[in-house]
């Protein structure tokens, strides 16, 4: 089965970003993510919960992106502890700088592979810094929820710098907080769960608020409505009934996220079809 947006047309001069969880790259692979790329007109993907050393990621990526690309440009951080985290970055244009760490001093923020930066050029003669982030799922009043929290402050102090380099900036990734009430389906229900609570929400409102000034793209193109959701638990019927959260995100500094014309996610037609738990978030920027 192949899902609606397959083969969606593209105007000249946009590039077609797409940010996707794949909660392991081997298991994306073995269910069916090339066929979801092949003719989807993506230029630009990140990719977060890889779980898999270089090499394999390499090999697997210019598999997923086949001919349509040729080999693909590809800069990932992978994770101290085997078989967690990992993120990356693979573009069809040549990468001009990367950088592995949310952190250059804090060996943590180094070893955690939930971090990576890419820069590209733009039609536009600008720069475009692209971030592919996973950020700690946590858990309420734990350990996990300290290092997630721990997270998030970096988060702040990097988006300021990114902010103020002058570049277009473009930080993606699986976020693991759902913003707002229209951002999770039972959100009554996860008041007190880390993903939703008001202390991890309040970074949210720094990250698109005066502060910091970025942008939420998916949500400023889909306006003030329920979802579109990205993630849905395997268990039980939460994919079927839509029962979601939205928390894998495309944040844009404000020229960038003004180029933004269309942002979809690419729900699979069936919980048998699905790749992952999550669904890729897609937007094409018109230069």
């Amino acid at each position: 089965m192949i899902h609606a947006n397959a083969h969606d047309p593209k105007a000249a001069g946009a590039i077609r970003i797409a940010t996707v969880n794949v909660n392991g790259i081997r298991a994306s692979h073995r269910k069916g993510m090339t066929t979801w790329f092949a003719g989807r007109g993506v230029d630009l993907i990140t990719l977060q919960e890889v779980r898999a050393p270089a090499d394999i990621t390499r090999t697997l990526v210019d598999e997923i992106t086949g001919e349509e690309w040729g080999e693909a440009h590809l800069h990932d951080a992978v994770a101290a502890a085997k078989g967690r985290a990992g993120v990356a970055i693979a573009s069809r244009f040549p990468l001009l700088d990367t950088r592995a760490h949310l952190n250059d001093v804090d060996a943590y923020f180094n070893e955690a592979g939930r971090w990576v930066e890419a820069d590209v050029a733009t039609p536009d003669g600008k720069t475009l810094t692209v971030v592919s982030a996973y950020v700690h799922s946590g858990e309420a009043d734990t350990p996990k929820q300290v290092d997630k929290y721990r997270f998030l402050d970096e988060m702040i102090r990097r988006l300021g710098e990114l902010r103020d380099s002058g570049n277009h900036v473009l930080v993606t990734g699986d976020l693991n907080v759902g913003h707002t009430q229209n951002d999770i389906k039972n959100w009554k229900g996860n008041v007190k769960k880390s993903g939703f609570l008001p202390e991890e929400r309040a970074y949210f409102d720094r990250f698109f608020g005066e502060e910091l000034g970025y942008v939420d793209v998916a949500r400023s193109l889909a306006g003030d409505v329920p979802g579109p959701y990205t993630w849905w638990s395997m268990r039980g019927q939460a994919f079927d009934n839509d029962t979601g959260w939205r928390i894998d995100y495309q944040m844009a500094t404000s020229e960038l996220a003004s180029k933004a014309t269309k942002s979809v996610v690419d729900r699979a037609p069936s919980w048998g079809t699905r790749f992952s738990d999550h669904a890729p978030l897609v937007v094409d920027y018109q230069f």
